[in-house]
């Protein structure tokens, strides 16, 4: 043996990363680029006596067999097999044992693919067989490898090998026998082909209760190592298709909730029982919500929630309690609120009102997780749940009321605008936190519990107004400008960066919400914040420097571009710099700053657009493979930890491939020998798709958007880079991130909607609704339509992340009602279906829940019922494809007509829903439906009214303000006289109480629905006056006057009021003394309170009158 290859490998082990380094320079440059490196290295995985060495010698052995093998002389070769495989079977020590069975498998998969070795599954089956456990223990796990790297090996032998599993999981004598079948069980599977093979499908089933046994011993053994494995075993057959677990996936729920619930198991355990819970309910979310175990699993993660530690644990960390609230988070979001929510503000009742503090902790915080799933339904409950965290406010322990401001601000994040209505109750409350807990924090000892919790109570206040006062009007945030700038600039230098970040964000959010009554702070405040533009002496320099910039972003919005100007180059300046400092946030928040700044400048910002172009095309063309296989090569480093897939953080309990055997002392080794070279290990591929939420992809998700910003508001100026932001953003849509694909297909109809903007300033006429188009757009402009379509409908139809799709159905509505229907218009010669074709029929599958982004993976082919219930998640795919239909019928205008008939089922199943928000937005679609059909809608009228009358009986305000905006139309534009003129009574039956400013609520939704029944009754007036009792409506209707909310609805009623004048009717003319004052306050600001035209016939009749 050559002892110095043998001392460069024993180098490999040392501490010292120097000696790890040069060892692996000099083994790369002289041994393992010879054949000879193979049996050198076997030799030493037989015959060494330190089993440290043993393995590392499999994991590089293994390595070079791809490379080498086929090079060596075919007499050596047998020798080799029987001394690995022997050698295998004999060793004690389980980590070398493994390394070396991956050692055979690489071996017998260069072998038996040219014939060779066939000997060795017979020896496998005999050492699975043996009445020694150790050898069944190797056995097994040897064709776990070989399984791992040749899947199709056993394919044609897969009931006898079902067979062995079978008894094998269930060996009386080693856990190691039960685990290793666990693990070759899971890599049988990705070969067993469901559909075909039915009896190997009931025989693998079946192995499914062993499977939990085995995982259950392990956790009762507190065998950890183990337990990961069965673990890892679950996690990859919940991403195989359903049809493996599905005849015990309600058993395997429960288990897991039993595995999580249990606070005696260990805490990592738990948390792995917690990760599959999530995974079940993201992933086969249908199958969770039809077993209808959405509310036990809510009951007992606010129970586990009440298990977190009184100081806020650090947010990296995993914990049972920590991810009970992921949990419910995930769980809000997936299911419906009949299955999650509504329970769970049952069920905080005695939480929050507990003698414990730890329960009401973990109330008000199982209270916040939820908000983000189901915002609406949360809205709706407000005046319940507003008294309670104002009570918890006030909490006399310091961690609950830590608790609740965590809660104010997620749901102040989400709720923005219903919160800050209750700013008056809510801003002095944290106020009073923050005030407490900085006093605290100069008194309590700085290494104290107390000192600690200050800490959070002000960190928490800050964020907690960051996220209201973003929701004011400008008026009311402006109230407290005085109140709360002074506080927090006290804090822009305090000694935890931390704080310092808070304090800085919230008075950034403080300016942009105040605007103008935030200049008395300007010049004070850039003093204060100017000196860490260019701070990077430490990493939290660098956070604390883009908090900052963020900051001066908004104050820049704030104050507005003559008074920022000093400081913009500078600014510009500083986030350059921060492009090439190495961290990820400053480079994000430079491009941030960038959308802000255009924002603001317009197109004045033009200075900056070479260099800000120029580093945004940089950005959106670097290449991720190298970042992709650094993270296939770490992969092992994960396993254990949490990594962050598509913005959500999951702990992985093991990698598809990745083997334990190869950590602890040869871990350092081996990533520096993959370094720089092309790693034949197949390990990394099934870590493939992490690569696609790489740092640089991310960065990437915010750079398209930026460009999408800064495009729209330079307008002309960003013409010249137009071309080329087109050919980079179009291959976007292809990426594998889905937050890139949903910036790209934004920024490409922002960027169509530019030019067409652009056209109509340079005078081209405005749209026209029909088909064919009557406004032809140039021909650069029509290409450009051609590639944004082209690329969007191809996205449309196959893409799985329901936000992207619903980021497609909201770009298409808003550019359709911008930009008419010329993107509808088919490309000359074409021959295949039109896109009016193609978008109607994708909106039919959204609207039967049929699209490939509404069903759990393994459902694609399934029906989904129309009527289930609709997580809000859920819901918002298929609202935002109902804002389609209704551009799309603005577009087409009376042609719509034609469609009707098309999305008719749907919107009427829509209609009837249990769902108020699913009702709203259906009746408010066939609205705006019948609006553009004009005449048209006449065939559907009988069918239209029974849903708009049924619904002006509404419970819900805003479901009944819709109808009566579309029952007003509908009597406005249909001519079936018998249909229309018939349902006078019962429509004026449903309004009269309608119309009673006293009696509807004082919310905007009241407000509209107040307005919306006046330009209902007014519509029906001016078709008929003869069939409504003017007498008693009149009276009324002058009554509510002026509308104060939806002004769309001033319209009719003015324009039946003037017709009646016209008419010289004598009950409008007995209301004029109490109508002029409301035509006064009509004809007065805001101006948008009527169009130009009816502003015009208002102001005759004003005059009329006077004469």
């Amino acid at each position: 043996m050559d002892e110095q290859f043998l001392s460069l490998l024993r180098a490999l082990l040392e501490p010292s990363t120097e000696v790890v380094k040069n060892a692996t320079s000099q083994l790369n440059q002289t041994y393992f680029k010879s054949p000879s490196a193979i049996p050198a290295l076997i030799q030493i995985i037989c015959n060494h006596d330190q089993p440290e060495l043993r393995q590392l010698a499999a994991v590089e052995a293994r390595k070079l067999v791809s490379k080498h093998w086929n090079s060596l002389l075919e007499d050596q070769k047998p020798q080799l097999r029987q001394a690995i495989l022997q050698s295998t079977i004999d060793e004690d020590k389980p980590l070398p044992r493994h390394s070396k069975a991956r050692v055979v498998a690489a071996i017998a998969k260069i072998d038996l693919e040219d014939g060779q070795w066939t000997e060795l599954p017979g020896v496998l089956q005999q050492a699975a067989t043996s009445s020694t456990a150790k050898h069944r223990e190797v056995g097994i796990y040897m064709m776990y490898t070989l399984l791992e790297a040749m899947p199709d090996m056993f394919q044609e032998n897969m009931g006898q090998m079902l067979t062995l599993f079978n008894r094998t999981i269930q060996d009386p004598e080693s856990a190691e026998v039960r685990v290793n079948t666990m693990l070759a069980l899971s890599e049988l599977a990705l070969v067993l082909d469901t559909e075909e093979d039915e009896q190997s499908l009931r025989a693998y089933q079946s192995t499914i209760p062993h499977m939990v046994k085995v995982l259950q011993s392990t956790i009762e053994a507190e065998d950890e190592v183990r337990a990961m494995q069965c673990f890892d075993v679950f996690n990859k057959l919940l991403s195989y298709e359903s049809a493996f677990l599905n005849q015990h996936f309600g058993d395997l729920i429960q288990f897991f909730i039993q595995v999580a619930s249990r606070s005696e198991i260990d805490e990592d355990i738990r948390s792995q029982g917690f990760s599959f819970l999530m995974q079940s309910v993201r992933y086969r979310k249908m199958k969770v919500q039809s077993l209808k175990v959405g509310e036990q699993m809510m009951s007992m993660c606010l129970q586990v929630s009440t298990e977190l530690d009184a100081l806020p644990e650090d947010e990296d960390d995993v914990s049972p309690a920590r991810s009970a609230l992921g949990l419910l988070d995930i769980l809000a979001e997936s299911l419906p609120p009949k299955q999650v929510v509504v329970p769970l503000l049952k069920a905080i009742g005695p939480y929050v009102q507990a003698q414990d503090p730890a329960y009401r902790r973990g109330g008000i915080l199982a209270l916040g997780m939820c908000v983000e799933g189901a915002p609406d339904f949360i809205a709706t409950q407000l005046p319940e749940i507003l008294p309670l965290i104002l009570h918890l406010l006030e909490d006399s322990s310091a961690s609950v009321r830590s608790a609740t401001l965590n809660t104010v601000a997620r749901l102040a994040d989400d709720l923005a605008e219903d919160m800050g209505k209750e700013h008056a109750r809510l801003i002095p409350a944290l106020v009073k936190n923050f005030d407490m807990a900085v006093q605290g924090m100069r008194t309590a000892p700085a290494s104290s519990k107390e000192h600690d919790l200050d800490v959070y109570i002000v960190k928490g206040s800050c964020m907690a107004v960051d996220s209201l006062i973003e929701g004011l009007d400008q008026e009311d945030a402006a109230k407290y400008v005085t109140e709360l700038v002074p506080r927090f600039a006290m804090l822009f230098e305090h000694e935890d960066h931390k704080i310092q970040m808070a304090a800085v964000s919230a008075v950034g959010s403080i300016a942009s919400a105040s605007e103008k009554a935030y200049q008395p702070y300007f010049e004070q405040t850039m003093q204060s914040l100017g000196k860490y533009i260019n701070a990077k002496d430490s990493n939290d320099e660098l956070e604390l420097r883009g908090i900052v910039v963020d900051t001066l972003g908004k104050i820049a919005t704030a104050v507005g571009p003559e008074q920022f100007q000093p400081y913009v180059q500078p600014l510009m300046a500083s986030s350059d710099e921060g492009l090439h400092l190495d961290h990820q946030r400053l480079k994000e928040t430079s491009y941030i700053l960038w959308s802000t700044l255009a924002r603001v400048y317009e197109e004045e910002f033009e200075t900056f657009l070479p260099g800000v172009v120029k580093s945004l095309f940089a950005c959106l063309e670097q290449q991720e493979i190298d970042s992709e296989v650094q993270l296939g090569a770490e992969a092992s480093d994960l396993v254990g930890q949490e990594v962050t897939i598509a913005g959500k953080k999951i702990k992985v309990a093991g990698a598809n491939g990745v083997n334990e055997d190869d950590a602890d002392a040869s871990d350092v080794a081996q990533a520096l020998m993959d370094a720089g070279e092309d790693d034949d290990d197949d390990d990394s591929d099934d870590w493939d798709d992490l690569g696609a939420v790489t740092a640089v992809a991310m960065e990437k998700e915010i750079a398209i958007e930026v460009v999408g910003d800064v495009l729209t508001h330079t307008k002309s100026k960003y013409i010249p880079h137009m071309k080329q932001t087109i050919a980079i953003a179009a291959p976007l849509l292809e990426h594998t991130f889905e937050g890139v694909r949903r910036s790209a297909i934004s920024t490409l109809w922002r960027a169509y909607a530019c030019v067409w903007g652009l056209a109509e300033d340079g005078g081209m006429e405005k749209w026209q609704p029909g088909l064919p188009v009557q406004v032809t757009p140039g021909t650069d402009l029509t290409q450009l339509g051609e590639v944004v379509m082209n690329g969007t409908l191809a996205l449309w139809e196959e893409e799985m992340d329901r936000a992207c799709v619903t980021e497609i159905n909201r770009n298409l509505a808003a550019t359709l009602k911008l930009c008419g229907p010329a993107i509808l218009t088919p490309k000359q010669g074409t021959t295949t279906s039109t896109p009016l074709e193609q978008i109607t029929a994708l909106l039919l599958l959204l609207l039967q829940k049929q699209h490939p982004c509404q069903k759990d993976e393994d459902d694609l082919d399934g029906e989904m019922p129309l009527d289930e219930e609709s997580a809000e998640y859920d819901w918002l795919v298929i609202e935002t494809a109902l804002e389609v239909v209704g551009a799309l019928s603005t577009v087409l205008g009376e042609m719509s007509g034609e469609l009707w008939p098309i999305f008719e089922t749907p919107l009427m199943k829509y209609a009837s829903s249990q769902e108020r928000f699913e009702r709203s937005s259906a009746v408010g679609t066939m609205a705006d439906c019948v609006q553009s059909m004009g005449a048209a809608c006449t065939p559907y009228t009988q069918k239209i009214m029974r849903v708009f009358v049924k619904r002006l009986s509404d419970e819900d305000a805003e479901v009944k303000s819709n109808a009566a905006f579309g029952t007003g139309l509908l009597c406005a534009k249909s001519t079936n006289d018998k249909e229309v003129l018939s349902n006078y009574n019962t429509i004026l039956g449903k309004l009269e109480p309608l119309l009673d400013a006293s009696s509807t609520g004082s919310d905007d939704a009241h407000a509209r629905l107040l307005d919306n029944a006046a330009g209902c009754v007014s519509r029906m007036i001016k078709r008929s006056p003869q069939h409504v009792p003017l007498e008693d409506v009149l009276p009324r209707l002058a009554e509510i006057l002026p509308l104060k909310e939806d002004y769309d609805e001033n319209e009719p009623v003015y324009d039946m009021i003037v017709t009646l004048y016209q008419q010289q009717n004598q009950v409008v003319q007995r209301l004029t003394q109490s109508l002029m004052p409301v035509f006064e306050k009509v004809l007065g600001p805001p101006e948008e309170q009527l169009s130009e035209e009816m502003r015009g016939k208002v102001q005759q009749l004003v005059e009329y009158v006077r004469r």
